[in-house]
């Protein structure tokens, strides 16, 4: 996919990309610059509620507890 910049600087996403990523009127974009190209991540409007469940089925219970008692050895 590929769009063009006009005179003003303004570009479209493709629409494709608007509704996988979902971009919608009044989106927030975050322009970096990696140095070697340029990357374009859409922000959410709430970034917690956006995280939320995004570490569903890690057994992070199970692999704190693990850790506690690892560190419970140490001491």
């Amino acid at each position: 996919m590929k769009s063009t910049v006009t005179k003003r600087g303004q570009t479209v996403v493709p629409a494709p990309l608007r509704k996988k990523y979902r971009i919608e009127r009044g989106t927030t974009l975050l322009w970096i610059d990696t140095g070697e190209n340029i990357r374009v991540v859409p922000l959410p409007e709430d970034p917690l509620k956006a995280l939320r469940g995004i570490a569903k089925g890690e057994n992070l219970g199970k692999k704190l507890l693990r850790e506690r008692k690892r560190d419970e050895i140490r001491e």
